[in-house]
């Protein structure tokens, strides 16, 4: 009986940390500025170049990007601030001026100041 209650007592706390740890199939959505198939592909390769994400979508017309990312990995912050060093922004972050600057014309969306 004493060792039921010693097992007992070293697994509980096991199984709530268990719980409390990220999905790693974690979803989202957000906004990521841009206009073209230059910027979808630009877009899409600094998603994927995030280790944890497993799938990333970015919709033209919507400007709506998809991903699914293990949030034990990396938090969706650090997804956006990959895809805003690729000059979009989105909604956490907001491109460097600089880089935004060096994009293609057909990629220059028009900035919220």
């Amino acid at each position: 009986m004493k060792n039921l209650i010693v097992l007992l007592t070293l697994l509980l706390p096991l199984a709530i940390i268990a719980q409390e740890k990220g999905n790693k199939n974690e979803k989202a959505s957000f906004e990521v500025s841009g206009n073209c198939e230059m910027c979808k592909m630009r877009i899409e390769k600094a998603a994927f170049k995030v280790k944890g994400v497993k799938m990333a979508t970015w919709d033209i017309p919507s400007n709506i990007m998809s991903v699914v990312y293990d949030s034990n990995k990396v938090p969706l912050e650090a997804l956006q601030e990959e895809i805003a060093k690729v000059g979009h922004d989105t909604p956490l972050v907001k491109a460097e001026n600089s880089i935004y600057d060096k994009l293609p014309m057909c990629c220059l969306y028009k900035r919220m100041p």
